[in-house]
């Protein structure tokens, strides 16, 4: 049987999430799931003053051409903004066999938390090449629990728990959506969160 369990940190090892203005300098490697979310995230930190660079990691999206469409918004959103952009290799294979046997799962079930924990350890894994922290854009959505994100990313000395839900994050980002006109999908992006 495979292990499906993700570790997480309890309540009382989870860091404190920001939920504004930081003091640190260090530049940032923001795992970017799409521009809609990372719109609002990017105007937030580099409002703080953070050199960010972002990091398209997503094998969890169904297919290639979702994938391709994906990044070309968030291509225009890197040039919007002036900032690197590094895309991982799209391997929906590997992601299938990191989240194999939870393929039945719900959205927002034990699936999600094996999606987190592979995209965030990509990008965990380059954030500590660069000498970077990291932090993820997922925390903007209503519908991924920051809680959860954050017990994922607790496992690297270097994330950086940012709830970017927090000071309507969410609804900034949709502006941003509409004034760019970045690619808005209707599902989060594998397979198994198509709503049918």
């Amino acid at each position: 049987m495979i292990d499906t369990t993700v570790p997480f940190a309890t309540k009382r090892e989870q860091p404190e999430a920001h939920h504004g203005f930081g003091e640190d300098r260090t530049m940032l490697l923001l795992h970017v799931c799409c521009a809609p979310c990372a719109s609002g995230c990017v105007e937030r930190l580099i409002a703080t003053g953070r050199q960010v660079r972002l990091y398209f990691s997503n094998s969890n999206i169904a297919t290639r051409e979702e994938f391709e469409r994906r990044l070309e918004s968030v291509e225009r959103l890197a040039k919007i903004f002036d900032l690197e952009l590094e895309v991982d290799p799209y391997d929906h294979d590997s992601w299938r066999k990191a989240i194999a046997g939870l393929e039945g799962e719900p959205e927002r079930g034990r699936r999600c938390p094996v999606c987190f924990w592979r995209s965030l350890g990509r990008t965990a894994h380059r954030a500590a090449e660069l000498g970077a922290k990291f932090a993820t854009t997922l925390t903007v959505s209503p519908h991924k629990p920051s809680r959860v994100i954050f017990g994922v990313g607790a496992a690297w000395h270097h994330f950086e728990p940012w709830d970017f839900k927090k000071q309507d994050g969410f609804q900034r980002s949709r502006e941003l959506v509409r004034e760019h006109n970045f690619y808005l999908q209707n599902f989060c992006g594998c397979e198994f969160s198509i709503r049918g």
